[in-house]
């Protein structure tokens, strides 16, 4: 028997992801902030496979997916996640400040939102698509009268 104990950084995987129309951008990083690895997916359901699949290749024992723009261009990734299982906290955006002192790029941006669920500052649960205020809202959506139709 061996007294060597797990390597501690694939206990838990952090992947930030920031969501746009086309593409989201995803860092992974370990249980104790270091980066694994970053790369950009085609934001459609081949890409969300395609980021399941990177993700799962880092051996974690769980996998939290932190996502900026979950409301809008991450609500598809949100429902794919949820489907298979897996954690998700929403992530707001940057501080301004922040931003201009560090820097802005959407690499930098996934990896902002994984350092905030590592730190304990993201944890809230996305919104669900579903329920009766889900519903009221897509009424309002269609009866909006600034709405312009084709």
């Amino acid at each position: 028997m061996s007294s060597r104990s797990p390597d501690p950084r694939r206990r838990r995987v952090v992947i930030g992801v920031d969501t746009h129309k086309h593409v989201h951008v995803a860092v992974a990083l370990d249980d104790i902030g270091g980066r694994l690895d970053a790369r950009s997916f085609p934001a459609d359901k081949g890409g969300y496979e395609q980021l399941f699949d990177w993700a799962a290749g880092f051996g974690a024992k769980e996998l939290i997916f932190a996502i900026e723009g979950t409301g809008s261009y991450g609500a598809g990734l949100i429902s794919a996640v949820r489907r298979r299982g897996l954690g998700v906290i929403e992530v707001l955006c940057t501080d301004r400040r922040d931003r201009r002192l560090r820097g802005k790029s959407d690499t930098l941006d996934a990896e902002n939102a994984a350092r905030s669920v590592l730190a304990g500052n993201s944890t809230s649960v996305p919104k669900t698509n579903d329920g009766t205020v889900e519903m009221i809202r897509q009424i309002k959506v269609a009866k909006d009268p600034c709405r312009r139709w084709p």
